[in-house]
């Protein structure tokens, strides 16, 4: 597999997102990148949309909000082209995002939530960091993997967010 990398959506690339194409029933879980870089424009002092990119090629969509009434940071709209799915690049965005949200570029929030239908079993599949039951750090490797830890460099040491979330909603209340 090529690297796989995010690039904010600018004015060189938001019309491949444009052309990427939710598989079938997915509507119903995501919009499509056009809304939400709508709402990005909207939201542009607390938010970044992302190309999902493998190579030079973009294969699907992702923002990062930031909600300062909440003080946390909302992953939305994360889709991959239905041409590019099932070849885990959801899931590398996923901890790319995790690292984007590490550098705390629009607050400082220990809570990352994702919005999510509970029916969407692929989004809750989703890598996500992870606590020890007691919320202690151990030494060492964490049990759920190098990956699932996301990394804060603060007085020479890492750090994991404090909370990490799914909300779930209904069809009539799915964020736009």
């Amino acid at each position: 597999m090529n690297s796989i990398h995010l690039e904010k959506i600018d004015e060189n690339n938001y019309l491949q997102a444009f052309g990427l194409k939710l598989g079938d029933g997915q509507d119903k879980f995501v919009s499509h990148p056009i809304r939400s870089l709508a709402q990005a424009y909207v939201y542009r002092d607390q938010c970044t949309p992302f190309g999902i990119f493998c190579g030079d090629t973009m294969v699907g969509y992702v923002m990062v909000i930031y909600d300062y009434d909440l003080e946390e940071y909302d992953v939305w709209h994360l889709m991959i082209d239905k041409e590019h799915q099932g070849r885990g690049y959801a899931k590398a965005a996923m901890r790319l995002c995790l690292e984007y949200i590490a550098g705390k570029p629009f607050g400082d929030s220990q809570k990352v939530v994702m919005t999510c239908a509970p029916e969407n079993i692929p989004a809750m599949r989703l890598p996500r960091p992870r606590l020890p039951r007691d919320g202690k750090r151990r030494r060492g490797r964490d049990r759920a993997g190098p990956d699932a830890a996301l990394r804060r460099k603060k007085q020479n040491r890492w750090r994991k967010p404090s909370v990490f979330c799914w909300k779930f909603y209904t069809k009539k209340e799915r964020p736009n």
